[in-house]
């Protein structure tokens, strides 16, 4: 006669605190049962003591620093394995790779923002030096209609020098005195349209609200020009002190202006913000990017998802190799990034060999495809996230 495996457990799962159904969800329970089936919960009917939540507390934290450990080593030993072992089914040994690498692009960010001085860009004192003017207005200060007049007409005078040089044939432009003519004419009109939005804000807000209801940038320019003025602090201001109409236009542009002044006046903080947010935005640029690894792995079994997991290893061990040049460089005080980012070219070619299971010359022609895409990707998304954080600072 064979013994029979024990049933008992220590604290709150012990034999006597077993329950017949479960206090959640009411699945019935086998007395053998430590946790539901259906649900998950514990299957006690204790009540918890402050012990209970210590002993589970380190339980989890044993249990995750394992899990760790184990996709740690998978990581940076075995190219490709833990996506292959993670979609077989294979995963109580790893940490989730989602979790994961967000876990991983956080603590890199962080460091990142922590290690760096763009901070000291705020104490150059660049909201003093801010000159009064609109994002189309030329560079004129927008404090004194009268300097505004002073200075087009300066400019004009130059330009109306160009009358005296030999006419050169231009193509497209009959000659320099025509191709004069038109840039003059273009900073009069510029010129007149300022002078006008200073003498008479009101009037102008009513103009480009009646006659050009798409123009974005004008409503910029005329909120930019008197947030600097400090004529106006809130939206609500700008309504009752020049007639703004309450809109989403209207709103979105003021918004805007508030921001980019605000992002010009302390820099170093902008961009620390901005990085703090990647993190998140990586969750939006890997799906996007695994849609190209799908394409070129069209024909294997493997489903977007499969792809997509692959993609979330690989920035992992990404992420892995970065804290670790961060680290050495802080104690060294050298510049390491460029080749834990050629160690990591080699490990993202063996991995997609290891995975994929194709030859040499298909895996090279798509690694530098699959490259060059990333990188184009990645590019677009920095310059929509830096411009976009410009209108939400």
């Amino acid at each position: 006669m064979t013994n029979k495996p024990s049933l008992i457990s220590k604290g709150r799962y012990e034999l006597k605190f077993r329950g017949n159904e479960c206090r959640n969800c009411a699945h019935p329970l086998d007395i053998s049962d430590k946790y539901c089936p259906n649900c998950s919960q514990a299957n006690s009917t204790k009540k918890l003591v402050l012990k209970d939540f210590w002993d589970e507390f380190f339980s989890s934290l044993i249990n995750y620093d394992s899990k760790l450990l184990t996709t740690l080593y998978a990581l940076l030993v075995k190219p490709g394995t833990i996506t292959k072992d993670y979609i077989e089914g294979k995963r109580i040994s790893y940490t989730n790779p989602f979790r994961f690498l967000l876990s991983l692009a956080f603590l890199y960010f962080l460091m990142v923002t922590y290690d760096n001085n763009f901070s000291n860009l705020d104490e150059l004192g660049l909201e003093d030096k801010i000159e009064k003017t609109g994002p189309l207005s030329y560079g004129y200060k927008t404090t004194d209609s009268t300097d505004t007049k002073k200075q087009t007409e300066e400019v004009i005078g130059q330009l109306d020098s160009l009358r005296n040089l030999e006419r050169i044939q231009i193509p497209g432009v009959q000659n320099i005195d025509s191709l004069g003519s038109i840039i003059n004419q273009g900073i009069r009109e510029e010129a007149r349209k300022d002078s006008f939005m200073l003498a008479n804000p009101r009037a102008y807000v009513q103009q480009f609200q009646k006659e050009s209801p798409g123009s974005l940038m004008q409503r910029m320019e005329f909120f930019f020009t008197y947030l600097q003025k400090d004529s106006i602090k809130t939206f609500e201001e700008a309504e009752e002190k020049y007639g703004v109409d309450q809109n989403f236009k209207n709103k979105i542009a003021f918004n805007g202006s508030k921001s980019f002044l605000k992002a010009i006046a302390q820099p170093g903080t902008y961009i620390n913000n901005t990085i703090a947010k990647l993190p998140l935005v990586i969750f939006l640029f890997l799906p996007l990017f695994t849609v190209f690894i799908w394409m070129v792995y069209t024909r294997k079994k493997y489903t977007y998802t499969d792809h997509l997991i692959f993609s979330f290893h690989n920035q992992s061990l990404l992420f892995i190799l970065l804290i670790l040049s961060l680290i050495i460089d802080t104690v060294f005080s050298t510049s390491s990034a460029g080749l834990f980012l050629l160690i990591f070219g080699f490990y993202l070619y063996k991995s997609m060999r290891r995975f994929y299971g194709q030859g040499r010359v298909k895996t090279i022609i798509k690694y530098l495809f699959l490259n060059t895409m990333f990188t184009l990707l990645a590019l677009f998304v920095v310059i929509v996230l830096f411009t976009g954080s410009v209108f939400t600072y």
